[in-house]
């Protein structure tokens, strides 16, 4: 978040944005909405990996492609799943506290992984409740997230699927091991 200081006029034309800073004459003040306070901005990465520029200052909201500036082209970064790792060599049953050997080995793939920015998905098993299972694989997916950005990684993403994407059927307790699991994508340039 920004805190805005002065004015900022925002015009959206169809997909192109144009903002200023203060300064404009009471013309260009009556054609454009004025916001001022506090804008939201960042950027949101696609599933498929394209970068758009997005802002929110409140009374609604604009999102464009980030394109690159020679080609014209929307920015799109190759994602790959880099890591999988069972939930059950990273956290203590019924657990989002990371244990010490799964901190240390987090750290250690996140210095080392040289991604752009980072993905992280936590699944469950079907053992619990549905909504139990989602708040779990979220607080889950919030620890590594944690580990991730304690050394400069930049976090994206992060969501908690619980039980609502398995690998397996949850038909076994060999089926159920594969599902307790943290995905982290990479996007690369």
């Amino acid at each position: 978040m920004i805190e805005v200081s002065g004015r900022i006029r925002a015009v959206a034309w169809g997909m192109a944005l144009v903002v200023g800073l203060a300064g404009a004459n009471a013309a260009q003040a009556q054609a454009r909405p004025e916001v001022a306070g506090r804008i939201d901005l960042g950027i949101w990465v696609d599933d498929d990996g394209c970068m758009h520029w997005w802002a929110d200052g409140g009374i609604e909201g604009y999102m464009v492609d980030r394109v690159n500036p020679k080609t014209g082209k929307p920015v799109c970064l190759k994602r790959n799943t880099c890591l999988v790792e069972n939930s059950d060599a990273l956290f203590a049953t019924d657990s989002a506290k990371l244990t010490t050997d799964g901190r240390r080995r987090l750290t250690q793939f996140f210095q080392q992984a040289g991604a752009f920015g980072y993905a992280i998905y936590g699944h469950t098993d079907s053992r619990a409740s549905d909504e139990y299972n989602i708040r779990l694989s979220q607080r889950r997916a919030a620890a590594v997230a944690g580990v991730a950005r304690s050394v400069g990684a930049v976090v994206q993403r992060e969501i908690g699927f619980g039980e609502r994407e398995p690998l397996v059927p949850n038909n076994s307790a060999a089926n159920m091991a594969k599902n307790r699991r943290v995905e982290i994508v990479c996007y690369r340039w």
